[in-house]
């Protein structure tokens, strides 16, 4: 049976290194894996979506409305964006950040509220937390995505030995340390 995680944000927040983490893994656990390449402005800050789906054996790596069993998010307005990408009673792990997507910066539109509840009531299963603040505990802002992986972490039979291998074939030696340091955090928060 294939399963489907949907990484959204908002472009440079390290939705790259999510997924091949992800897919390092997922691999490495012996699954067929198919990794989207990065849809969206990610060079202006605009919405990002990466598809990452597994399995015994995957054809495509589309993820259609309504089969995503995850949904990774590095932001709160694009994890409401794409919840209907989700199954029903299907997991969204969102950071509580909010990024001003241009319509609310320039004015013509209000930034959405409630939409943690709105999540909620459409049927989701919503981890949400400040995963900026866990992020800076651990060292940088930018480890964002890996705190998010920590808690994602939790919804999988994986040890936390094989997440931390797979972060050390995707880390760069020298943000290591910073990294696995962001990756503990997220998964005990």
């Amino acid at each position: 049976m294939t399963k489907n995680i949907m990484i959204v944000g908002v472009g440079g927040q390290g939705s790259l290194l999510a997924s091949k983490m992800l897919g390092q893994i997922l691999l490495t656990a012996g699954y067929d894996v198919k990794v989207s390449e990065v849809h969206g402005m990610s060079q202006r800050g605009g919405s990002v979506v990466t598809y990452v789906r597994f399995g015994d054996k995957v054809y495509s790596p589309v993820i259609d409305k309504g089969e995503a069993d995850y949904i990774i998010s590095f932001e709160l307005l694009e994890a409401a964006r794409y919840v209907e990408y989700l199954k029903p009673h299907g997991h969204i792990v969102v950071n509580t950040q909010q990024i001003d997507p241009m319509p609310v910066i320039t004015g013509n539109a209000v930034y959405p509220e409630n939409l943690i509840e709105k999540m909620k009531a459409s049927g989701a299963e919503v981890e949400a937390f400040d995963a900026l603040a866990v992020a800076e505990e651990a060292g940088s802002p930018k480890a964002v995505n890996i705190a998010l992986l920590g808690k994602l972490s939790k919804k999988f039979e994986f040890t936390e030995e094989q997440w931390l291998d797979a972060l050390e074939k995707c880390v760069p030696p020298k943000f290591l340390e910073l990294n696995k340091k962001a990756f503990a955090l997220g998964r005990n928060s």
